[in-house]
């Protein structure tokens, strides 16, 4: 399959999954908040979770379909974003123990997200 074949089919999974993923945080949100504490309301809160492993799947075909060099960029880009998102969350780990506030796991995808983005652009405009 073509590369630009792959990454059409991509994005269109990849978007199909995000907006299931948002209409499943908004809707588990608004509905879940009014309910008392129950196993329902827990089941309600973790629909979201269901939209994120479509997610994994859709990131996981599209690693198959990618061609070695498409796939060893991508890997590389992607460890360089864990090292870094490893290296500032462990560092905001001691100064939470400094008294600086607790933050959400929710900034851990952000940060890897947001690395591993600015890793690929920096590979593809400096690094051929």
């Amino acid at each position: 399959m073509l590369e630009r074949e792959a990454k059409r089919k991509y994005f269109i999974e990849m978007g199909a999954t995000v907006a299931v993923y948002f209409v499943t945080v908004v809707g588990s949100i608004r509905f879940g908040r009014t309910l008392d504490p129950s196993a329902g309301r827990t089941l309600l809160l973790l629909t979201p979770v269901i939209p994120v492993l479509l997610m994994v799947w859709v990131l996981i075909r599209q690693f198959g379909r990618m061609d070695e060099f498409v796939r060893l960029r991508t890997l590389e880009a992607f460890s360089v974003a864990g090292a870094i998102t490893a290296g500032l969350t462990f560092t905001y780990g001691f100064l939470e123990t400094a008294g600086f506030p607790r933050i959400s796991m929710f900034w851990v995808w952000g940060i890897m997200g947001f690395s591993w983005g600015t890793v690929s652009c920096w590979r593809s405009l400096f690094k051929r």
